[in-house]
């Protein structure tokens, strides 16, 4: 089902064919004359009539193409289609699950018709009947239907309509009348809407074919994938797994590209400085050739071709060999060239300069005759004399040398090797200028074609040519020009015995070939075992089709398609003029390089990608996983200049809930208190432990472990209950307290030590209990007396403790535990006002005595130096906060002052606290620092009560190695004592 975010960014999707209908020409039809009727049909007659322009479209966007693996549930397009076996599963989800809905509604589930709306997603027309495939209107959340579909749909499924979508308008049409409905969900082209799509002849002939114009072009469409190039001859890959694409410009300039598109700033290659070459308008000298050795991943060595002068007279063409730089795998070593072999050229002209590897790991090397017109050199021209170098293919040995000094061996099986009047690198002749030749990857499959050299001659007058390499082959040239004679004497020589062409084309159509590829690659299947070239001078793209059962070959033109046809994102339909060469990326995807003024100079070169807009391999066959390159430079972005066919903003506005997958949500809670941390967890455990350690430890150790327990059972316990409630149960506990002396004066003696350790009780369960309640000062104090004993008054509660203290044993745990959960819930309550609980009631100037006491017998000499600071400090933040003191909570009586050191006896607690827990001091899970005064405090911050709260349970969770960041030199920062509450202490001692 559609997702209620979708529905709401295009509420209207439903209703767009109904709105350009809408606003479409309302003026009544006149009627014609006979004379106009006449003519109108006469015409009819003559022009004939056009099919429907198939444009097949998924809802991504992209082409439909054939799945790996067949389909389960919408098995009609599981030939061709939009969806793989993936997007196929999770349609049939969600139809059981609309299927289950209507069932439990008690409606009837009409599953047919169901089932066939749903998988129009996979139809290879999805895009336009959903109207994706029109950049400017929303796409629809229901399939354009025929009107005819339509209203049986209406008629026995409306009811599932609003489980198909939630877009609000169509729910309401449902409710109504057929028409009503049907004028939205209809499309206005009826050779589209469902389920005419499929009846159509003209959209389902060739569907998933190569589309053909009326003439039998093949429609093509490209992408631009460099530009800013200055006569780019050559594009290669290096064969390393890194998928870097190497570009090298006439004027000798190598550039790297990476895979996301970016150029290096620094070029690979900069022979520049050598190579000959001029701005003149179709000068052919220049950087021609570049070839990577077979383990070049290994062994970083590459080969050159390019023209030279020597003492400004004598041009040559040079191959050499190179060497990838040790530091960075981007750049050549400049000092590393190595010249393998050297001929002269007596004309500017037909310079050939290509250079390959072949499958049998050898180099080839394609010369031309030399120039001029007609190779006029010697009695039957270059090309036909063996001793020659020039008009040939010549194969050589580059890993190794041979005895007699050259840089390279002769191949064992080279054809003219023991021939004294040919030349040993000989290995096939009668060639005018190949320019651009490559080596057949084979089928993917079959390995079909594997190893086959093809190559582009370039024509006289006449004709061009394409050949098929082999070795020893006798190509022809001065005797033919592609199969026709060019020289009569030679041609009807019977010694000629040479190798026709695979294919020969006029001047009328094209006069300079270049030669392309056998498209090998996965992006297009269509385009599988299609030999793709071009014309250099007419700009025309030729493609050959091999029938294998005669070996003979057809040609298959190549056109760009129309502004229809190529309809995607990113495509362009045209190129510049001048097809310079093509190219093959690791992967076997194709390209060429083109350029809108053929001058070494020229910086309009642009690198075009091949793309069938009719089919595309299925989702994810096609994913390489390039190995990293290591970029030591800068980068270059890609900035596209071409016009694609759609702007570049023209996207489908969203497709229909392809992928809709059913979350799992977390389970909603009713309490409305949110649970404790797992640091309160933790301390929970430490304080059970330290509970049942309570027997064996003095009665203020005991009460105060006890404490500690209880404080987090009742933490527990009050993270369910109202603040009601924890009264209630403070009530009865003070009941059963008054029949225990013994017990209830214990819990006054720990009392104060319970202030210490209220840190679990800064739980979120407290901090909202204490922003709700709003308890007075004298509620207060009423309360933290009924802890103790409601019938007893705090004077006579605190002269009991020391007693209490002496006589408390660990049997008399249990029954304080119970007592407990009470004391800490009603203490909490009480710190939701401010108000301050009872401090303990010993002599303060003893404890503090005794204090130091235990400093100097127990802390470490590097804690010695920072507890003044830290007692500093806190006289310092005592002081402050006074000032912070907000108005409702200083109007006291007059009769209480403050006095500045009432916190001692909760400080004393906190810094016995911290000395009983060496480890956590060792471990620096809490530790203490002078914290500078804040200046020009007027309010307190907004949730200052809770930071009190928190400030006050510091020592506790230092002793339970929680990672609160509580400062315990603010533990008591914030609780001036009252000058009545100093004389009660007085009269009690």
């Amino acid at each position: 089902m559609t997702s209620t975010r979708d529905a709401a960014l295009h509420p209207s999707g439903a209703g767009c064919a109904f709105l350009r209908r809408a606003a479409g020409p309302s003026s009544p039809i006149k009627t014609p004359s006979l004379s106009q009727f006449i003519l109108i049909v006469s015409v009819m007659l003559l022009v004939p009539v056009q099919p429907a322009s198939a444009h097949p479209q998924c809802l991504d966007f992209e082409p439909p193409f054939k799945p790996v693996w067949h389909l389960e549930f919408c098995t009609q397009y599981e030939e061709f289609g939009c969806c793989d076996q993936k997007t196929d599963n999770v349609i049939a989800e969600r139809y059981w699950d609309i299927i289950e809905q209507v069932e439990v509604a008690g409606y009837d589930l009409c599953e047919d018709m169901l089932k066939e709306i749903m998988c129009q997603e996979c139809s290879p027309y999805a895009a336009h009947l959903y109207d994706a495939e029109d950049p400017y209107t929303p796409v629809r959340e229901l399939p354009g239907l025929c009107f005819g579909y339509c209203s049986e749909f209406h008629s026995k499924c409306r009811h599932v309509v609003k489980y198909l979508t939630e877009n609000q308008r169509l729910k309401d049409a449902s409710e109504r009348d057929a028409s009503t409905f049907c004028s939205m969900v209809n499309l206005s082209d009826q050779d589209y809407c469902y389920p005419n799509v499929l009846k159509t002849p003209d959209l389902n002939s060739n569907l998933g074919q190569v589309v053909e114009d009326p003439r039998g072009c093949l429609q093509l469409c490209l992408t631009e994938v460099a530009n800013n190039l200055r006569n780019p001859v050559l594009m290669l890959h290096s064969s390393d797994d890194t998928h870097r694409m190497f570009i090298a410009e006439q004027v000798g300039f190598v550039w790297v590209y990476l895979r996301d598109g970016s150029r290096l700033e620094q070029p690979f290659l900069d022979m520049s400085g050598e190579v000959l070459t001029t701005p003149w308008l179709g000068d052919e000298r220049g950087f021609l050739g570049m070839a990577f050795h077979p383990k070049y991943r290994s062994n970083g060595r590459f080969f050159i071709y390019y023209s030279i002068q020597v003492n400004s007279k004598l041009d040559k063409v040079r191959i050499s060999e190179m060497k990838v730089s040790a530091y960075d795998m981007n750049v050549a070593d400049p000092y590393s060239e190595r010249v393998i072999l050297e001929i002269d050229e007596p004309a500017a002209n037909h310079n050939g300069g290509q250079l390959l590897f072949g499958l049998d790991g050898y180099l080839y090397i394609f010369t031309g005759d030399g120039g001029k017109a007609g190779d006029p050199f010697g009695k039957y021209g270059n090309a036909q004399n063996k001793s020659a170098l020039l008009g040939k293919a010549l194969r050589i040995d580059v890993d190794g040398r041979d005895p007699s000094g050259k840089p390279y061996r002769i191949p064992p099986d080279n054809p003219f090797r023991s021939d004294p009047d040919a030349r040993p690198e000989v290995f096939a002749y009668g060639v005018r200028n190949m320019w651009r030749c490559s080596v057949d990857r084979g089928d993917l499959v079959s390995r079909y074609g594997r190893g086959r050299i093809f190559c582009g001659d370039v024509g006289q007058n006449r004709y061009e040519e394409i050949d098929i390499i082999v070795k020893g082959g006798n190509y022809g040239w001065r005797a033919k020009e592609g199969f026709e004679c060019y020289d009569m004497k030679l041609c009807h020589n019977p010694s000629l015995n040479d190798i026709l062409p695979i294919f020969a084309y006029s001047h009328h159509v094209g006069k300079s070939v270049t030669g392309g590829y056998v498209y090998r690659g996965c992006e297009s299947p269509n385009l599988n075992g299609l030999y793709i070239f071009g014309d250099f001078m007419s700009g025309r793209i030729m493609a050959l089709e091999e029938d294998k059962s005669t070996g003979a070959w057809k040609e298959r033109s190549v056109c760009m398609g129309t502004k229809k046809t190529c309809s995607f994102p990113g495509l362009i339909n045209h190129h510049h003029k001048f097809i310079i060469s093509f190219a093959e990326d690791e992967a076997g995807e194709l390209y060429f390089l083109a350029t809108a003024y053929p001058s070494a100079m020229s910086p309009l070169g642009t690198v075009f990608k091949f793309m069938d807009p009719s089919r595309r391999a299925p989702p994810g066959k096609c994913r390489q996983k390039p190995l990293p390159v290591k970029v030591r430079g800068k980068k270059v972005p890609f900035m596209p200049r071409e016009l694609t066919v759609l702007d570049t903003n023209e996207k489908p506005t969203r497709p229909p809930p392809r992928k809709y997958k059913v979350t799992t949500r977390r389970p909603v809670t009713s309490s409305k208190v949110k649970t404790t941390t797992t640091a309160k967890t933790t301390t929970t455990a430490k304080t059970t432990a330290s509970t049942t350690m309570a027997s064996t430890t003095t009665a203020s150790t005991t009460m105060a472990s006890t404490t500690a327990s209880t404080t987090m059972a009742s933490t527990t316990t009050a993270s369910t209950t109202t603040a009601s409630t924890t009264m209630a149960s403070t009530t009865m506990a003070s009941t059963t307290m008054a029949s225990m002396t013994m017990a209830s004066t214990t819990m006054a003696k720990t009392k104060a030590t319970t202030t210490t350790v209220k840190t679990t009780a800064s739980t979120t369960t407290a901090l909202k209990m204490m922003a709700k309640m709003k308890t007075k000062t004298t509620a207060a104090k009423t309360t933290a007396s009924t802890t103790t004993a409601p019938t007893t008054t705090a004077s006579t509660t605190m002269a009991k403790t020391k007693a209490a203290m002496t006589n408390t044993t660990a049997s008399m745990s249990t029954t304080t535990t119970s007592m407990a959960t009470a004391t800490a819930t009603v203490a909490t309550v009480s710190m939701s006002d401010t108000v301050k609980p009872k401090r303990k009631l010993l002599d303060v100037k003893a404890k503090e005595e005794k204090k130091k006491k235990k400093k100097k017998n127990n802390l470490k000499p590097w804690r010695k130096n920072k507890v003044p600071n830290k007692q500093a400090a806190n006289v310092q933040m005592k002081r402050t906060t006074l000032k912070q003191k907000p108005k409702k909570q200083s109007k006291k009586p007059d009769g209480d002052r403050i006095k500045p050191k009432t916190n001692q006896t909760a400080t004393d607690g906190v810094k016995r606290n911290v000395l009983k827990t060496p480890k956590s001091l060792k471990n620096n899970t809490i530790h203490t620092r002078k914290v500078p005064q804040r200046k020009d405090v007027r309010e307190p911050t907004r949730h200052g009560k809770n930071s009190v709260k928190l400030r006050e349970y510091g020592a506790f969770m230092n002793e339970t190695k929680t990672n609160l960041n509580v400062k315990t030199n603010r533990t008591t920062q914030n609780k001036p004592q009252v000058k009545n509450k100093r004389a009660k202490h007085d009269k009690a001692l």
